[in-house]
């Protein structure tokens, strides 16, 4: 197996990795008072830091973009020196890690909202699910629509967020527009409304996407700018678009011409089956001009297959490097797995965090 593509090294931009694994991003709910990454999460991160690339949990580029309880922001200087002990903690293990800049839009609650304000979204749709405030689910709160005049404010949340990443010290940072959250919900036709620029056709739902992609891309470079897109999850009560595949493709083109580094997809349903509905992937393949990650459901020889036929450039992993610090070192052994603890998913301290054990310290 140590023989596998899954564990060469990769040059991504300027950086080389040392495997094409990708950690992905996974929402913790660990932050400190005023959404500080504290020290277990620099130990966590530095943990995993023998996978090729570190992802992290999404991260709010401003308040109004948080919609759960306890996760960490990147708008303060408080946050930006929490986040710099991360990096640093990487960087002295040898890996590369990029922060995911998040915006939830409407999957969120009034309590968490400056002045107790509404969420916002494309348009004043509620979303049919919960969030986890005040130590509880919750329904998310119905959103207003953003306005116009707001647009260009939020864009400079994305280059603020972005310079504050590279202060922080991060490789890179990946724009979160999936998973149902505010730029996905401006994309599909199902939570954008609007008639104005940003609304009715494939081009202007694009609009917002391809924006912040291009703000991003020049404050910090499209070589530390990558991107995540879920094409057809269902994710936060987002119906998949009949023209979903238009839709990416379209939004796909726009990336490709920024020279974003990579393209992060959620091949399937986020956390689901890879086969809920129709699409084209290596569509995108084709048309992405830098790197492609494949994530969702991948083990080891999915990972092989994927690799071998040049569907992807990097694969993702989520779950079992929650409970794997040492991941890549047992795939490329056939060694066990440890199994994760879902109770401990979301919230608390080191226990299901920091203590999962390494093969080393199992012998």
């Amino acid at each position: 197996m140590s023989t596998s593509k899954l564990f060469e090294p990769y040059k991504l931009g300027n950086i080389t990795l040392s495997n094409r694994t990708a950690m992905a991003p996974l929402t913790r709910n660990r932050a400190l008072p005023g959404f500080v990454p504290g020290p277990l999460a620099a130990e966590y991160y530095a943990q995993r830091a023998s996978a090729g690339l570190l992802i992290t949990e999404a991260s709010q580029i401003s308040q109004q973009g948080q919609g759960y309880q306890d996760t960490p922001g990147i708008y303060t200087p408080e946050q930006v020196a929490g986040w710099k002990k991360v990096t640093e903690a990487v960087h002295a293990k040898g890996g590369h890690i990029f922060i995911q800049l998040w915006h939830v839009g409407r999957i969120s609650h009034t309590s968490l909202q400056p002045n107790g304000g509404k969420p916002v979204s494309a348009s004043a749709i509620a979303a049919k699910t919960k969030t986890f405030v005040n130590n509880a689910f919750t329904d998310v709160s119905e959103p207003r629509a953003l306005e116009l005049a707001e647009i260009p404010g939020l864009i400079d949340d994305y280059k603020r967020a972005a310079r504050n990443a590279a202060e922080a010290g991060f490789d890179g940072v990946e724009i979160h527009a999936a998973n149902g959250y505010l730029l996905e919900q401006f994309a599909r036709a199902s939570t954008n409304k609007r008639t104005d620029a940003y609304g009715g056709s494939i081009e202007n739902r694009s609009k917002l996407i391809l924006e912040v992609a291009q703000a991003v891309s020049k404050e910090i470079g499209s070589d530390k700018t990558g991107i995540r897109i879920s094409p057809v999850t269902p994710a936060n009560d987002a119906a998949i678009d009949d023209d979903a595949q238009k839709l990416f493709d379209h939004i796909t083109d726009g990336l490709s011409a920024e020279k974003l580094v990579y393209l992060h997809v959620v091949e399937g349903a986020t956390g689901g089956p890879r086969d809920n509905a129709p699409f084209d992937y290596a569509s995108l393949r084709k048309r992405f001009q830098g790197t492609y990650i494949a994530n969702n459901g991948f083990d080891f020889t999915l990972a092989e297959k994927q690799l071998a036929a040049g569907a992807a450039d990097l694969i993702a992993f989520g779950k079992p490097f929650i409970s794997n610090p040492d991941l890549v070192e047992r795939l490329k052994t056939g060694a066990p797995l440890n199994d994760w603890d879902k109770n401990t998913f979301y919230g608390g301290g080191a226990k299901g965090y920091t203590d999962y054990p390494t093969l080393a310290a199992a012998k």
